[in-house]
C-alpha cells in the first residue's frame, strides 16, 4: 500500500459556488450591479403577473419559460431580495452562463457492426441537439431528396431563420450523431447515418449562452415537435452547478422532456483533472446532475478499433454531484480525437487550422474537424439512442439508461464514479433493446456486460427488467419505492472510496475492488471521508472546479 497525502473535505465547493441570491441579500455585490435572473412563479400564478412587481423594482422582463411557468427578469442587484420574498414568486435562480463542451468511434463502441449486420441507421428518429447551430450545407447531412436532414432549426441568439454556426461545435455534434460519411467514402460515417435533426441554436460564435435560453429550447421541443417523432434530446453545453438539481430551473424544464418520454442526454464535464494533475471528483456540470439526465463521461479509444486498449479519459467529469451527492456519470464513450464535420466560416474553423482533416471527395475546403470533450462523447450515446429506439419504439427514457448500463462494459481499475456503469456498448444495447420487444428475461447475457444498472445510489444485478415498473414513463430514476420492484440481487451502495479516521486522515489506505461490499460510498457527507482515488503517491482531491472549461471541447490531433 501506498501513502498518499489526503486533502479533507474542508469545505464543498458547492459552498464557495454559493447562489449569488445570497449574497445579493447579505450585501455582498456591488449595489449598482444588474442582475438577470430566473423567477419561476408559484403554484396558480401567472408569468404575466410578475410585470407590474418587476416594473416597481426597476426591472424589465424577458423571455417566458413556459415549460416551468418562469420568465427571465433582469433588475437592480440589491431589487433581488424583495423579488425572491413576493409571494407571486416559488423560486429565483440565477441565468448561468452555458458553454460548449469518427472512424474508429462507430467500431469501438459496435455501431459499425449494428448497420451491418442488423441494418439499424437510426430512419425514422428525430434527434433535437441544443448547441450553436449547424452549417447551412455540409454534404454528410444531404437527405435523399437534395436537402438537409435538418428538419428544424431555431435561433434562440439572433433569431435568424435559415441554419448557421458560427461557432462550430454544434455542427460536429451533429455529425457525430447523424453524419453520412459521404465526404469520406463512408470512413467518418456518425452513429445513426439515417437520423433527422432538429437543431436549436443556443451558443453565440464564442460558445457562450445562458440556461434561459437552454430552457427556452426545451420548451420549444415540448411544445412544436409533434410529428417530428422528437425522441432524443443532446445537451453538449453545460453550466456550473449552483443549486439543487430539485430547484434548478435547467433541471426541472429537462425532466419536463423527460416525463414526456424523450431521453435527454447530457455531457458529464471536462472538470476531471485539477491544473496540478490531481484527480478531481464531484466534478459533474448541470444538467448532467439531475437523475432523470443521462449523463455521458469520456473514454479514450486510443486510435483504435479493438476494445482491449480503451481507457478513460483524464479530463472526464467524476461524481457524485455537489450538493445532492448522486452517483454519476451514468456510463462513458469515446470523447478522444474525436472525427466529425466542420463548419465553414465559423470559429473553430479559423482558429483550430490544425486539427482540420480532409476527406476523400474533392470539396474546396476541409470538410472534418477533430475534437476531444465529454461535449464529443454525449452525441456518440445520443447517436446510439436513435439505433435503440429504431429497433424498439416502445422504449421510455428510463429503459433506455437501464438497456445502456446493463450492456456496458466495466473496466477493472476505474471506480463507479469515474466510469459510471461502464464503457459504451451499442451493439448489446440494440441487441437488448430487440429481445425486450419479445421477452424480458436476460439471464445468458454475456458475461462482458455489467450486467448492473446503478439506481441513485444503489448497485442492482440480476434479471433486472424482470417484473420492475421502474422503466415506466414518469417514474424519476432512482426513485427509492421503486428499487424493490427491480428484480436482481439486493441492491448495495455504489461502492469506491475508503473511510479514514483521526484528526489527519493520513494513514494508509487501499482501494475497494469494484462493487466489494465491505467499503461503502453513502450520500451522508462527513468530513472523515475520503471521496477519491489514487494509483500513486498522488493525492486525491474533492470539489467541483470552476472555470470557464466547463464542458468546452480540447482539441486534439488525429
Amino acid at each position: 500500500m501506498r501513502r498518499a497525502t489526503i486533502f479533507r473535505l474542508a469545505i464543498l465547493c458547492a459552498a464557495i459556488a454559493a447562489s449569488l441570491v445570497a449574497a445579493y441579500r447579505s450585501g455582498g455585490v456591488d449595489a449598482g450591479a444588474v442582475a438577470r435572473v430566473i423567477v419561476q412563479m408559484a403554484p396558480g400564478h401567472a408569468s404575466s403577473e410578475l410585470n407590474p412587481v418587476v416594473a416597481a423594482l426597476g426591472g424589465t422582463i424577458g423571455r417566458t419559460l413556459d415549460i416551468i411557468n418562469a420568465s427571465v427578469v433582469t433588475l437592480p442587484a440589491r431589487a433581488v431580495p424583495a423579488l425572491t420574498e413576493h409571494p407571486l414568486v416559488a423560486h429565483v435562480s440565477i441565468d448561468r452562463a452555458v458553454a460548449g463542451t469518427m472512424e474508429r468511434t462507430s467500431a469501438t463502441i459496435g455501431a459499425t457492426a449494428i448497420h451491418d449486420r442488423l441494418g439499424y441507421d437510426g430512419s425514422g428518429v428525430g434527434v433535437a441537439i441544443i448547441d450553436s447551430g449547424v452549417t447551412p450545407w455540409h454534404d454528410d447531412l444531404a437527405s435523399g431528396d437534395g436537402g438537409q436532414r435538418v428538419v428544424r432549426f431555431v435561433d434562440f441568439v439572433r433569431n435568424r431563420p435559415n441554419p448557421y454556426d458560427d461557432y462550430g461545435h454544434g455542427t460536429h455534434v451533429a455529425g457525430v450523431i447523424a453524419g453520412n460519411g459521404f465526404d469520406s467514402g463512408g470512413a467518418r460515417t456518425g452513429i445513426a447515418p439515417r437520423a433527422h435533426l432538429m437543431i436549436l441554436k443556443v451558443l453565440d460564435d464564442q460558445g457562450n449562452g445562458r440556461i434561459s435560453d437552454v430552457i427556452a429550447a426545451f420548451d420549444y421541443i415540448l411544445k412544436k415537435s409533434a410529428g417530428l417523432n422528437i425522441r432524443v434530446v443532446n445537451l453538449s453545453v453545460a453550466t456550473r452547478v449552483d443549486e439543487s438539481y430539485t430547484t434548478d430551473p435547467l433541471t426541472v424544464a429537462a425532466k419536463q422532456l423527460v416525463d414526456a418520454g424523450i431521453v435527454v442526454v447530457a455531457a458529464a464535464g471536462n472538470l476531471g483533472r485539477m491544473a496540478d494533475g490531481h484527480d478531481a471528483y464531484s466534478g459533474i456540470t448541470a444538467p448532467g446532475n439531475a437523475p432523470w439526465v443521462l449523463t455521458v463521461g469520456a473514454s479514450n479509444h486510443m486510435g483504435s478499433a479493438a476494445r482491449g486498449d480503451d481507457r478513460m479519459a483524464v479530463f472526464s467529469s467524476r461524481g457524485p454531484t455537489s450538493l445532492d451527492s448522486v452517483a454519476k456519470p451514468d456510463l462513458v464513450a469515446p470523447g478522444v480525437g474525436i472525427e466529425s464535420l466542420s463548419a465553414q466560416d465559423s470559429t473553430f474553423y479559423g482558429t483550430l487550422s490544425p486539427y482540420l482533416l480532409n476527406g476523400t471527395v474533392a470539396t474546396g475546403y476541409f470538410p472534418y474537424l477533430s475534437l476531444t470533450g465529454t461535449s464529443m462523447a454525449a452525441p456518440v450515446v445520443s447517436g446510439t439512442i436513435a439505433l435503440l429506439l429504431q429497433a424498439n419504439p416502445t422504449l421510455t427514457p428510463n429503459a433506455v439508461k437501464a438497456i445502456l448500463q446493463y450492456t456496458a462494459e466495466v473496466y477493472s481499475g476505474y471506480d463507479p464514479l469515474t466510469q459510471g456503469a461502464g464503457f459504451l456498448n451499442a451493439e448489446g444495447a440494440v441487441d437488448l433493446a430487440r429481445s425486450l420487444i419479445t421477452s424480458t428475461a436476460t439471464n445468458g447475457s454475456p458475461s462482458s456486460w455489467s450486467r448492473s444498472v446503478i439506481w441513485g445510489n444503489q448497485l442492482i444485478r440480476g434479471d433486472v427488467f424482470a417484473t420492475s415498473t421502474a422503466w415506466a414513463k414518469g417514474v424519476t430514476w432512482g426513485d427509492a419505492t421503486q428499487t424493490q420492484t427491480i428484480v436482481g440481487n439486493a441492491p448495495r451502495n455504489v461502492v469506491w472510496g475508503k473511510r479514514c479516521g483521526g484528526d489527519n486522515c493520513q494513514e494508509q489506505w487501499t482501494i475497494a475492488a469494484a462493487y466489494d461490499e465491505s467499503v461503502v460510498w453513502g450520500t451522508n457527507i462527513d468530513e472523515s471521508v475520503v471521496w477519491g482515488t489514487t494509483f500513486s503517491d498522488d493525492s486525491v482531491v474533492w470539489g467541483t472546479i470552476h472555470g470557464s472549461t466547463i464542458s468546452a471541447p480540447v482539441v486534439s490531433r488525429r
